[in-house]
């Protein structure tokens, strides 16, 4: 295939995608200077050349009830995706993340004879492992962010490569803990606790008066630990602010977003399970892990869920790496006692920080360079 011609299909539904969407397409066009894009994406995928046939915005839903009551909408605008590329067939077709939305469109495009590929596994190595014979059929390549996720993708002979993760490249394997301090207007010395309760309402709601109870413990028994809160968003800033006088005379300073720096200027974190527990990880602060829901949503997640560890680090680890505290677990005396040695035993946090700095290195493999490479082997094969 002439270098000039290539034309690809890539849809993202929501910010998340936009990033990694955006490095895919920078180090494509890196190849195929003449490189036409076109599909659903954000600011960042357009920066790059992106004709988004329609807003990005109109596909990014979180939960389970806001994707029913949009669903009629979503469902038109997935037929009229298919429509046009069916219409005008890319060279390749490349979905990311979003897969509730991204896996049928692609098997549509791949029976239509149209090359496809997929960014961002689908956690079928966790839960809902029947979807692995949805994903055979619709897509020719699975690009993985994590080492651990192609092993089930070969076991069930659907080509798969690891791609190594965006964000370990952008973080420097050291970070500089003095300058995080000073940028955020905080003590150059003395021990710095972060509480990491989550970016949505409803985690922040179940999360931080647990954190603030067990830092008001840790506070009591050292009363020079200081404390500090990122607020995830303008919506949980106003939602902890409520909170706080309840904790009244905790040293605690509260921030608005800048948790990456928060996390870099502190000694230890304590932080609900999730995609924060990674940017932990890659800018070593050791951290304890917990996580609360709702007593149906957790009766319904522990059925279906196959994997021993919920803690991202401990996944990559493949072994208890961090404390991470699950549900009824997660008292507050529980979480004093996995706090504690992370800010006092240096033992433990270097323990912790080297194995991070391990898993830092596998991750960072050129993300952008990787995808590009599968996008062409995808291509490749197609031409033979």
């Amino acid at each position: 295939m002439a270098e000039h011609s290539l034309r690809i299909g890539v849809l993202a539904g929501e910010a998340s995608g936009d990033i990694l969407g955006s490095r895919l397409l920078a180090a494509l066009r890196k190849r195929y200077p003449e490189l036409q894009i076109e599909g659903i994406g954000g600011p960042l995928m357009q920066a790059q050349g992106l004709n988004s046939l329609f807003p990005m915005e109109r596909l990014s839903v979180m939960g389970f009830v806001e994707p029913l009551k949009r669903l009629p909408e979503l469902l038109r605008i997935r037929r009229s995706v298919y429509r046009h590329f069916l219409a005008n067939p890319p060279d390749i077709f490349i979905g990311i993340d979003s897969p509730d939305f991204c896996l049928r469109l692609e098997w549509q495009l791949r029976r239509a004879g149209i090359a496809t590929a997929h960014l961002v596994s689908p956690s079928v190595w966790a839960w809902r492992r029947g979807r692995i014979r949805k994903i055979a059929r619709a897509v020719d390549r699975m690009l993985c962010l994590f080492p651990f996720e192609t092993a089930i993708y070969r076991q069930h002979a659907i080509a798969a490569d690891f791609v190594g993760h965006p964000l370990a490249d952008e973080i420097p394997i050291q970070s500089d803990r003095a300058a995080a301090r000073a940028a955020l207007g905080l003590p150059a010395t003395g021990r710095l606790l972060a509480l990491l309760p989550g970016s949505r309402g409803g985690e922040v709601g179940l999360l931080a008066p647990l954190f603030l109870a067990t830092a008001q413990r840790l506070s009591r028994a050292d009363p020079e630990l200081r404390l500090v809160l990122p607020a995830a968003s303008p919506e949980r800033l106003v939602q902890l602010q409520a909170l706080l006088p309840a904790y009244s005379g905790l040293p605690l300073t509260l921030v608005e977003g800048r948790s990456r720096e928060v996390m870099m200027a502190a000694d230890a974190v304590l932080l609900a399970s999730g995609t924060a527990t990674l940017e932990a990880l890659l800018v070593q602060c050791p951290m304890a892990v917990a996580y609360r829901m709702s007593p149906l949503s957790w009766a319904l997640v522990s059925r279906l869920v196959k994997t021993p560890f919920a803690a991202l680090p401990n996944i990559l680890a493949g072994r208890a790496l961090v404390p991470e505290l699950i549900q009824e677990a997660a008292t507050v005396e529980a979480l004093v006692a996995a706090v504690q040695p992370l800010l006092y035993n240096s033992h433990v946090t270097r323990e912790q920080q080297q194995a991070f700095a391990s898993i830092h290195q596998a991750l960072a493999l050129g993300f952008g360079e990787r995808c590009a490479d599968a996008v062409a082997a995808v291509l490749e094969n197609r031409a033979h």
